[in-house]
């Protein structure tokens, strides 16, 4: 049986938190933004998608932490 997790409780924003729920959001919500926009691009080459891919999901990364940041900000807030 593994040890149990041990549990904080952070003053302020849990930035754990912000970092998973970010990761998560990340990947649900750009995988198929990055799939979307890729159709309406010419991309000839593995190395033009993979260019392709890693300049959107990194918009997508950013946005989604500006956004999981605040929210948890806020929620400390109240």
């Amino acid at each position: 049986m593994p040890h149990r997790v041990e549990r904080t409780d952070p003053d302020g924003v849990d930035f754990g938190w912000v970092m998973q729920v970010t990761f998560v959001a990340t990947i649900v919500a750009g995988a198929p933004l990055v799939a979307a926009l890729s159709t309406t691009t010419t991309l000839p080459t593995w190395g033009a998608r993979a260019a392709f891919a890693v300049r959107v999901g990194a918009v997508v990364w950013f946005v989604t932490a500006l956004l999981a940041y605040a929210y948890a900000r806020r929620q400390v807030d109240t």
